[in-house]
């Protein structure tokens, strides 16, 4: 298991909001650095990593993408176990989730936005 550094989930309780080591599948590092690879060169788009609100588990980390563009602010949030695959396709990053006998739900990110279908159903060639 990976381990990734995230922050901590904002709670009524007293934390000191350090940042917290949470031990992630690799399948799931692979998908945070397929997300960071994405964000990060991106101007309008910001990744979040965050604690999940199931404290002290394994593959218990939100994540946030933001898309902000003028007066213009989008945000798709998840947790990491519900990510079936991230593609980056150089002109948009594909997020597969839930994937159930070939429907699955489906985020596009691009440089002018995010586009949701809640019922794509995938073709196998």
């Amino acid at each position: 298991m990976a381990t990734l550094t995230v922050q901590p989930r904002p709670t009524p309780e007293e934390r000191t909001g350090v940042p917290v080591e949470i031990e992630i599948d690799d399948a799931l590092s692979v998908h945070v650095t397929t997300l960071e690879e994405w964000a990060t060169p991106r101007q309008n788009w910001e990744l979040e990593l965050r604690e999940g609100h199931d404290f002290g588990r394994a593959n218990n980390v939100e994540a946030r993408l933001l898309f902000v563009s003028g007066e213009q602010t989008s945000s798709l949030l998840f947790r990491l176990d519900q990510l079936d695959a991230a593609e980056d396709t150089g002109q948009e990053l594909i997020l597969r989730f839930e994937e159930r006998d070939g429907i699955a739900k489906l985020a596009r990110c691009t440089s002018t936005g995010l586009d949701v279908e809640l019922h794509h159903i995938l073709t196998f060639t």
